[in-house]
């Protein structure tokens, strides 16, 4: 009898532990919500982020000696604004609901109200809505963080931190709502953008070009040597954008599935091609190979493929980064060599260039056997992706052009854009914050 007693109680506590552990796939089913996908954005959001401090090191390598704590400390100091501008109201503006005519969300999500561990099936029917947020966030940081290199020695850190709440409220989170709110006017045209393409790299790439336009040339320019200083912190940052980017695209298939495998494999192949391409095109050009090269190369490949990320195979991705590693290459030297414009990174040449060749692209081999939430592209009959791509990338570019402008002068009005001369040549690490990076 004791025995028996004895064996219940023991199949009772197997059908106890077999309930628990199961709890999780019941409550998955129940909510809609998948822990796979969830495990997998919460994984590309922390990739994601890892991609705005790598910014800094990639950016860092890049300045003089004496400003590489002030590159770096911008792109640590966006990270922790654009956080907080997000949670309060920024997500809000870029996913919220509509308030019409397709421009901007309105604020029913102020502080994440309403924004919890249901799934939201506008956006991510199987992840919670919490995880979409942080996954966005994360893109919301590091795009302001990209137009930092195109002023980079000489903006005022308390402009610069102002400018950039401002950047992101105004040009960011409306563009953001545009192509991927629910409702945004781009998104309702037909236009595609996966990961970024115009929301992220054009909307950085044309503010960049008017910020350097604004805030003038550095001291110096095309007089002074303003080489790199340190070419294997830029490549180290390289590596990391790379790594972070697979993030970028492939999480943004938002759950654990085909798509996003497809989308890490044409990520990394068009950034192997245009990294190969720039490599030959500028040991042809300028008779060597250089190490700086190929990871500018590899970057503009990342960026190009960016909004195709989801709509494309390997062929095409290919195609995507020979062509990346060609136009960013010639566009950078076009603007150092024919302009007197000091866009000090070239963020214009590899993220305007190479988001507006990539958008392009994107109309042109997007495929429906890919993805079929998309469209099919040019190759496949349909010119007229080509031309709602076109339309987004006129409208993008030039309400950032505008927006950034605006608030730049305002601002050059108010607080004043950049440091003293003095200042300026002193470098920025001590004269904005008492630092050196070596002794």
């Amino acid at each position: 009898m004791y025995k028996k007693l004895g064996n219940t109680r023991f199949a009772v506590l197997i059908a106890a532990v077999f309930l628990i552990l199961a709890m999780p796939a019941l409550a998955d089913e129940a909510g809609a919500i998948n822990s796979g996908d969830t495990a997998w954005v919460l994984v590309s959001a922390a990739l994601v982020m890892l991609m705005t401090p790598a910014l800094g090191l990639f950016y860092g390598g890049m300045v003089r000696r004496k400003n590489v704590l002030a590159i770096v400390m911008q792109s640590f100091i966006i990270l922790a604004l654009i956080s907080i501008q997000w949670v309060l109201f920024g997500y809000s503006l870029a996913f919220g609901p509509d308030t019409g005519r397709g421009l901007i969300g309105g604020l029913q999500w102020l502080g994440l109200n309403g924004v919890g561990a249901a799934p939201n099936p506008d956006y991510a029917a199987t992840i919670p809505a919490s995880v979409f947020m942080v996954f966005q966030m994360m893109f919301a940081v590091i795009t302001p963080a990209l137009i930092t290199g195109a002023f980079a020695d000489r903006m005022k850190f308390s402009t610069m931190m102002v400018f950039s709440v401002l950047w992101a409220t105004l040009v960011y989170d409306p563009v953001a709502h545009w192509v991927w709110g629910m409702g945004g006017w781009i998104r309702t045209l037909g236009a595609l953008d996966f990961a970024g393409g115009t929301v992220v790299h054009i909307t950085a790439g044309v503010s960049a070009f008017a910020a350097a336009i604004i805030i003038g040339r550095r001291l110096g320019y095309g007089k002074e040597d303003m080489a790199p200083h340190n070419v294997p912190m830029t490549i180290t940052g390289g590596f990391l954008l790379w790594f972070g980017w697979f993030g970028f695209n492939a999480g943004s298939a938002l759950a654990a599935n085909g798509l996003a495998a497809s989308a890490f494999i044409v990520t990394n192949t068009a950034a192997a091609a245009a990294a190969l391409t720039w490599t030959l095109v500028s040991w042809m050009h300028g008779g060597k190979p250089n190490t700086l090269g190929i990871v500018t190369g590899a970057v503009a490949g990342l960026v190009a493929i960016t909004p195709a990320s989801g709509f494309v195979g390997p062929v095409p991705a290919i195609i995507i980064g020979i062509g990346a590693g060609i136009f960013c290459y010639f566009a950078m030297h076009l603007r150092s060599r024919k302009t007197s414009v000091d866009d000090s990174l070239d963020v214009m040449a590899c993220h305007g260039v190479g988001g507006t060749w990539g958008a392009i692209a994107t109309g042109i081999f997007a495929s429906v056997a890919v993805n079929s939430a998309g469209f099919d592209g040019l190759i496949y009959g349909n010119a007229g992706l080509v031309v709602k791509q076109l339309i987004a990338i006129v409208a993008v570019m030039a309400y950032s052009l505008i927006g950034t402008a605006i608030i730049l002068k305002v601002l050059d009005a108010t607080m004043g854009l950049r440091v003293k001369d003095e200042e300026e040549i002193e470098g920025l690490d001590i004269s904005q914050h008492g630092e050196k990076a070596y002794l």
